[in-house]
C-alpha cells in the first residue's frame, strides 16, 4: 500500500466512479480499477459496494477515508517542506575561540552579504571539539589555529598568524624587546583550555626547551585572558590579532618570537569526503582576504 493507492482511492470516493477518477487522474481506467482492488486485497475488506455501475463506499471505506486524508494531507505537506528546504542552503561553520573572536565577525557579515539566502550556523570551541564535530558531520567545515589529528580531514593553510608573548605595562618584562627561553622558567602565565591549538603550540615549544612555568589561570575566552594580563600580573603567549585595541592603546606590551617559533596559519578544515558545496568555495576564497595580520612583528 503506497501513497498513491490512498491518492486513487480519495478520487474514486470523491467522483463515485472510477471512469470519472481516471480523467481526474489522468491514469487508464484499468489502473484505477487494480488499484482499489490491491488495497481491498491488502486490508481484506471491500472498500465500495458496485450498484448499478455505480460505486457506494462501504463502512469501512468511510473509516479508510478519514484515515487517508489525514495521512495524504500529511504526505502533501512533507513533500512541499522539503521542496522548499531544498532551495535553502545550510551551512554550519566552526571556529576556534581565537578565530571566533578576531576573525569569524567580519568573514559571517561579508559572506551573508555575498550569500543572503544561506542559511548558517556558527560554532566556537578549541580545535579538539571541532574535529570531533567535523568527523560527526555536525558541522560542515572549520576554520581552526590547532593541528588536525584525523587523517579523514582536510586541513588547509589560508590565514598568516603568529602568537607574541604579552604582559601588562606594569610587568617587568614591559621595558623588554626582546627574550630567550629561559627567561620564562617559574614564571607566571594565564593559558588557554587543554584542547586549544594555541595552548597545544606554547606547550610543545615549552618542552622543546625543558621550561617548567607556572599556570595561575586557565581561561577559555581572549577576554579572561586580558584581563588576566592587566589586573592579575599573568603573562600570556596570544595571537597578535586579539590584543590589537591593546596593542593601539598602550595598555599591553608584546614580545614577539626572536625566531619566529610561534608563527602559524589558521585552517580550513572540512571531511574527505564532504561535497565542496559553492558556499565552502567562497568561504575559502574570503578567507584569502585576511591572509595577513595587521600588527607584523
Amino acid at each position: 500500500m503506497t501513497i498513491r493507492h490512498l491518492k486513487i482511492f480519495l478520487t474514486v470516493a470523491e467522483t463515485g466512479k472510477m471512469s470519472l477518477a481516471a480523467k481526474k487522474l489522468y491514469l487508464a481506467q484499468p489502473t484505477i480499477s487494480q488499484a482499489i482492488r490491491e488495497l481491498e486485497e491488502h486490508y481484506d475488506t471491500r472498500l465500495f459496494d458496485r450498484l448499478s455501475k455505480r460505486l457506494y463506499i462501504t463502512e469501512e471505506g468511510k473509516c479508510l477515508l478519514d484515515l487517508a486524508q489525514t495521512a495524504v494531507r500529511a504526505f502533501d505537506n512533507l513533500e512541499q517542506q522539503m521542496q522548499s528546504e531544498a532551495k535553502i542552503e545550510h551551512f554550519r561553520i566552526g571556529a576556534t575561540v581565537t578565530v571566533g573572536s578576531c576573525l569569524l565577525p567580519s568573514l559571517l557579515e561579508e559572506f551573508l552579504q555575498r550569500r543572503p539566502l544561506t542559511d548558517t550556523f556558527s560554532f566556537i570551541g578549541n580545535t579538539a571539539t571541532i574535529e570531533e564535530k567535523l568527523l560527526r558531520s555536525e558541522l560542515d567545515v572549520g576554520i581552526v589555529e590547532g593541528i588536525i589529528q584525523s587523517p579523514d580531514l582536510i586541513s588547509i593553510p589560508m590565514v598568516e598568524d603568529y602568537l607574541v608573548l604579552a604582559c601588562s605595562k606594569e610587568h617587568p618584562f614591559a621595558s623588554r624587546h626582546s627574550f630567550s627561553p629561559s627567561d620564562l622558567e617559574g614564571m607566571d602565565f594565564v593559558m588557554r583550555e587543554k584542547g586549544s591549538g594555541t595552548r597545544a603550540l606554547f606547550e610543545d615549544y615549552l618542552r622543546a626547551n625543558h621550561i617548567q612555568i607556572r599556570c595561575r589561570i586557565e581561561a577559555p575566552f581572549p577576554e579572561a585572558m586580558k584581563h588576566a594580563i592587566l589586573s592579575n600580573h599573568c603573562m600570556a603567549v596570544i595571537s597578535v590579532r586579539l590584543i590589537k585595541e591593546e596593542l593601539q592603546k598602550g595598555t599591553i606590551h608584546m614580545l614577539p618570537h626572536p625566531e619566529n617559533a610561534w608563527n602559524r596559519t589558521f585552517n580550513l578544515v572540512y571531511h574527505k569526503d564532504k561535497l565542496l558545496t559553492d558556499s565552502i568555495i567562497h568561504l575559502k576564497n574570503l578567507l584569502l582576504q585576511y591572509r595577513k595580520p595587521e600588527f607584523q612583528a
